[in-house]
């Protein structure tokens, strides 16, 4: 029902080529997976989401436990009926949202215990109740229970969330009952080279059908992060997928390619395209600025999406007007800027180029936006 498939390596660096197989479809690796956290990529349709070349989307368990609630989504069909999202999809464990609202957080061996940023109310979550909620979601892949923490750290702090999530990764796995459901490892360790190997391996025994790279872009610099994935990709199983959770802007999807990551999500293309920020091929186009006011040009000539129907005077003056199709344009246009992104990636490493793409890339970046 899932399987990896590793089709090709770059020859020239640890980029990978792969597929993974689940029930709704069949995912091409390298790939990035928008992020709909309540349910829905904020102000894109799933029909105009699927036209950005998206394969997969990712939901937010504690967010959709606290509302409509999974029993809801349940009763409702599970997630992709409830949101209409045929393809596959995926679902975090709430441990990043809980490290996220740390002072509304309590964390000890058994769980967490929380205040709701609603209302309020006190809430439990343990790997158990994570697993729970994400088979009543229905997601096609569930994210292991993690103990998140920021960074940098104590290496006593970083290594005992690490052991945690170890712990907790077993109990996750035990609690795990459905077959329709691939649930994913979570490595964890900081900035500790040592530690990141160390859960690494542990996770590998526990036979995942994938595993992540979690806990990086919590406040230490790109630098380091990567350093630290390539402390971690060799370790990994070389015949499971590789994701690195939360990362990131353009060139950090490059850099993990490189280093032979294959799933990334972020909010940043749609966060960004709701704050008149476009993202080409000439680095990050800042729409509100005066000087696209009379540019009748789109904001990229081969970009296929609706906003490159238009011109760039026009997408500012939607935002200068606050008319709401500006960040409705914008955020399908920087999905799909990552999602042809990931491709040009994937028929780089076929071609055994993938270095060469990414040298083209981070010089076109550094260019800068043209006259």
């Amino acid at each position: 029902m899932f399987e990896y498939k590793l089709l090709k390596k770059d020859a020239k660096t640890a980029a990978r080529r792969g597929e993974f197989t689940t029930p709704r479809g069949v995912v091409q690796l390298p790939t990035f997976m928008p992020v709909g956290t309540r349910g829905s990529v904020k102000g894109v349709e799933v029909g105009l989401l699927e036209e950005t070349g998206s394969q997969i989307v990712l939901g937010n368990t504690y967010h959709l436990m606290l509302r409509p609630g999974e029993e809801i989504v349940r009763e409702l069909g599970g997630l992709h009926k409830f949101c209409g999202w045929k393809k596959p999809m995926l679902t975090d464990s709430g441990g990043f949202q809980l490290f996220s609202l740390a002072k509304l957080t309590k964390i000890n061996e058994e769980g967490a215990v929380f205040r709701s940023h609603i209302d309020g109310r006190k809430i439990a979550l343990n790997p158990e109740r994570s697993v729970a909620i994400q088979e009543a979601l229905g997601a096609d892949i569930a994210m292991v229970f993690d103990h998140v923490i920021a960074l940098p750290n104590t290496r006593r702090a970083v290594e005992d969330a690490m052991e945690r999530t170890i712990r907790w990764a077993a109990r996750s796995q035990k609690a795990h009952t459905r077959d329709d459901q691939a649930q994913f490892g979570i490595v964890q360790g900081g900035l500790e080279f040592d530690l990141r190997r160390r859960c690494a391996e542990a996770l590998a025994e526990l036979d995942f059908p994938g595993y992540a790279i979690g806990g990086l872009s919590v406040g230490e610099e790109p630098s380091a992060m990567y350093e630290c994935i390539d402390a971690t990709t060799p370790h990994m199983p070389e015949n499971k997928p590789r994701y690195l959770m939360g990362v990131g802007r353009p060139e950090d999807l490059l850099e993990g390619v490189l280093r032979g990551v294959d799933m990334f999500d972020c909010v940043m293309p749609s966060r960004n395209g709701r704050n008149a920020m476009a993202f080409t091929d000439y680095g990050p186009m800042r729409l509100r600025n005066a000087r696209y006011e009379r540019d009748d040009r789109p904001l990229e000539e081969d970009c296929p999406c609706p906003a490159c129907r238009r011109s760039r005077a026009y997408i500012r003056h939607l935002f200068v007007t606050g008319e709401m199709l500006g960040p409705v344009l914008l955020t399908i246009h920087n999905i799909t800027y990552y999602q042809r992104l990931m491709e040009r990636a994937r028929r780089a490493i076929e071609q055994d180029a993938y270095l060469e793409f990414y040298r083209e890339r981070f010089a076109g970046w550094a260019a800068g936006v043209p006259d």
